[in-house]
C-alpha cells in the first residue's frame, strides 16, 4: 500500500514508471508505444507556450517527426504543406523586385518635385551650368558647319524658291509646328498632364521641355540682335541664326535624353523639316538653320540631367603630395 500514492499521482501526470522487476520485463513490450506516450506528454506543454491557433504537435529530439503507433517511420523530414497548413498559412512570399531595365538606367532622375517652383528654380541652375566643355564643343561644331555652307546660301535659296510650287504643299506646316506659341503650348500640355493625372516622369518631361525652349529663346534672340543680319526676303535684320530651327532641335534633344535616340529619331526628322521650311519660305539662309540646329541642342542637354552628368572633383592628401580625385555622383532633386 506504501506505492499506491506515488503511483496513483505518477498515472494522474500521464506516466507509466516501472517499480517491479515485473515492469521492467513489460517495458520491452512497451517499447513500441513509448514515442507516442512522449509526445502526447510533450505536447500539452509546446500548447502552453505557443497560442492555440498557432500551436503545432511538438517534434522529438533530431527533427523527426513522431513515428505512428504501427512502428513505421516517416523517412522525409520535409513538412507537407497540406498537412500542416498552420506553418505555411503565416508565412508572406517575399516578391521579387524587378531589375531595372537598360532604358531606367540612361534616363534622367526624376526629381522629387515637379511644381511651378521646381519649373523656374531649375531653370536658373540650368543657366548656371550653360557654360561647360560639352556646349563650347557644340556651338564651336555648329558654327564650324554654319561657316562650311555659308557660300551655298544663295545657291541653296534660289533653288527652293525655282520650285516653290513643287514643295509648297509640303512644306506648309512648317511653320506652324516649329513656331514658338505652338512648341510652348505643347510643352505645357504634357507637362499639366503629368501633374493632374500624378504622372512624375511625365510632368519630368514635360518641364524639361518648356525649360528648353525657354533657354533657347533666351539664346537665340540676343544672337540675332548681336549679329543683325538681313533675311533673304529683306523683311529684317533678325536672320541669324534661325528660332524654328532653334526651339525644334531643342525639343527634339529633350525627348532624345528622356526617350532615346530610336524613339527620338521621328522628333529630330521634324526639326529637319522645319529648318527646311524656312528655306523654302525664303525666311532664313542655309546657314541660319544649320547654327539655330545646334543653338536648340545645346538647350536641349543644358536642362536635362542625367546622373553621368554630375561630377565631384576633390584634392585628396597623399604620401609626398597631393592628388586629385575625379567622382561621379548622384544628383540631388
Amino acid at each position: 500500500m506504501m506505492f499506491t500514492v506515488p503511483i496513483l499521482l505518477l498515472a494522474l501526470g500521464g506516466q507509466a514508471p516501472s517499480t517491479t522487476a515485473a515492469a521492467d520485463d513489460k517495458a520491452l513490450q512497451t517499447e513500441q508505444a513509448q514515442p507516442a506516450t512522449q509526445s502526447e506528454q510533450t505536447q500539452p506543454a509546446a500548447q502552453s507556450e505557443q497560442p492555440p491557433a498557432q500551436s503545432e504537435p511538438a517534434q522529438p529530439a533530431g527533427g523527426s517527426s513522431a513515428n505512428p503507433p504501427d512502428g513505421s517511420t516517416d523517412s522525409d523530414a520535409t513538412p507537407d504543406p497540406a498537412q500542416n497548413p498552420v506553418s505555411t498559412a503565416g508565412q508572406t512570399p517575399v516578391p521579387t523586385q524587378k531589375p531595372p531595365s537598360k532604358h531606367d538606367q540612361n534616363e534622367p532622375p526624376t526629381p522629387e518635385h515637379t511644381g511651378i517652383r521646381a519649373l523656374f528654380g531649375n531653370l536658373l541652375e540650368d543657366f548656371k551650368l550653360l557654360p561647360s566643355m560639352q556646349n563650347l564643343y557644340i556651338a564651336a561644331g555648329g558654327g564650324a558647319a554654319a561657316l562650311a555652307v555659308h557660300p551655298a546660301d544663295e545657291s541653296v535659296n534660289t533653288y527652293m524658291i525655282n520650285h516653290y510650287t513643287q514643295f509648297n504643299a509640303f512644306f506648309a506646316a512648317g511653320k506652324y509646328i516649329g513656331n514658338t506659341p505652338e512648341q510652348i503650348a505643347g510643352a505645357i500640355a504634357t507637362y499639366a498632364w503629368g501633374r493632374i493625372f500624378d504622372e512624375p516622369k511625365v510632368s519630368h518631361l514635360g518641364m524639361d521641355l518648356l525649360q528648353g525652349q525657354i533657354m533657347a529663346e533666351a539664346l537665340f534672340n540676343p544672337i540675332k540682335l548681336a549679329t543683325h543680319r538681313l533675311r533673304p526676303n529683306g523683311s529684317d535684320h533678325l536672320s541669324f541664326p534661325s528660332g524654328h530651327s532653334s526651339i525644334t532641335f531643342a525639343t527634339a534633344t529633350v525627348l532624345e535624353r528622356h526617350l532615346g535616340w530610336r524613339k527620338a529619331f521621328l522628333a529630330y526628322a521634324i526639326a529637319t523639316y522645319v529648318a527646311t521650311s524656312r528655306l523654302h519660305d525664303n525666311d532664313h539662309w542655309l546657314s541660319d538653320v544649320v547654327f539655330g540646329a545646334a543653338v536648340g541642342t545645346i538647350s536641349g542637354r543644358t536642362v536635362v540631367h542625367h546622373a553621368a552628368d554630375y561630377w565631384a572633383i576633390a584634392p585628396v592628401k597623399v604620401p609626398g603630395g597631393v592628388a586629385v580625385m575625379v567622382t561621379r555622383t548622384a544628383p540631388h532633386n
